[in-house]
């Protein structure tokens, strides 16, 4: 997110970009397991960005599913890490479903 800071849902569960929600990591991680991962993603995320350069299409195939195994331990993707049984609303539009209020309470700035 380049220090740019988006808008988190009430609850924790999601960060908002361009009106969409995107989950959040899970807070409960140990702060070192998070900064491990966060490098994990980071540096998978370079490697996908090489292959691509390189036209390395194998390369990128193994740096994406890097990609996903990092966002999975951090509970971006994956089995949600809440537990009361709400649904994960990813990629939904935050304007609909049960943050439509939140949401249009924001200041325009904000969403």
């Amino acid at each position: 997110m380049s220090g740019q800071s988006y808008p988190t849902t009430p609850d924790g569960r999601y960060f908002v970009v361009r009106g969409r929600l995107w989950r959040a990591s899970n807070p409960a991680l140990e702060p070192e397991v998070r900064e491990r991962l966060v490098r994990e993603l980071m540096n998978a995320r370079r490697a996908v960005g090489a292959a691509r350069r390189k036209a390395d299409h194998t390369g990128k195939t193994v740096a994406h599913e890097a990609v996903n195994r990092a966002k999975v331990a951090l509970g971006e993707r994956g089995p949600v890490w809440w537990d009361d049984g709400a649904p994960d609303l990813n990629r939904h539009l935050a304007r609909t479903g049960p943050y439509a209020e939140w949401y249009a309470s924001l200041p325009e700035d904000k969403r």
